[in-house]
């Protein structure tokens, strides 16, 4: 399965320049990165999580870890949790668990997006599928998300 048909016909319509990426066979962003050979803050890797009762998307760059206790505090929630694959291979139809789109928005769910993240000239976010990515520019990513939450909610991994 390339790109997943939600996303192109969701990408298409809003009529912005993106460049599709096949690539080798990966599950995670640090494969993707390696596999492309470019820097893994370019990379980023797309997280479902519970805030309290509510689903969302947060958008972090390969090379760092989610810092709950700060997304916590951005999202005004006591409690964060990693949302299980089942749930995700049942609610989030076209696209394979570990290559999802960062667009909250196709879904209902609000996104949250890394700040470091964001400060790159282009980035590399999941097309639902492990062999296809998309290169697109920050700019034209927040555009495609109206209400995207830009903060900072991620540390270096150890």
């Amino acid at each position: 399965m390339p790109i997943s048909q939600k996303l192109l016909k969701f990408i298409n319509s809003a009529k912005i320049k993106y460049e599709p990426i096949e690539h080798r066979t990966v599950y995670t962003a640090y494969d993707k990165a390696a596999t492309l050979r470019v820097p893994q803050k370019i990379i980023a890797k797309t997280l479902v999580v519970k805030l309290e009762k509510t689903l969302a998307l947060v958008l972090i760059p390969a090379n760092k870890n989610l810092d709950i206790q700060k997304l916590k505090k951005i999202a005004n929630v006591k409690k964060v949790d990693f949302i299980k694959e089942a749930w995700m291979k049942k609610n989030l139809k076209g696209v394979k668990v570990g290559a999802i789109p960062p667009f909250g928005n196709l879904w209902g769910l609000p996104t949250f997006a890394d700040k470091t993240l964001l400060k790159e000239p282009k980035i590399i976010i999941n097309a639902g599928d492990y062999n296809w990515s998309i290169k697109i520019t920050p700019a034209v990513f927040k555009k495609l998300i109206p209400n995207l939450v830009i903060g900072s909610f991620s540390t270096p991994k150890k």
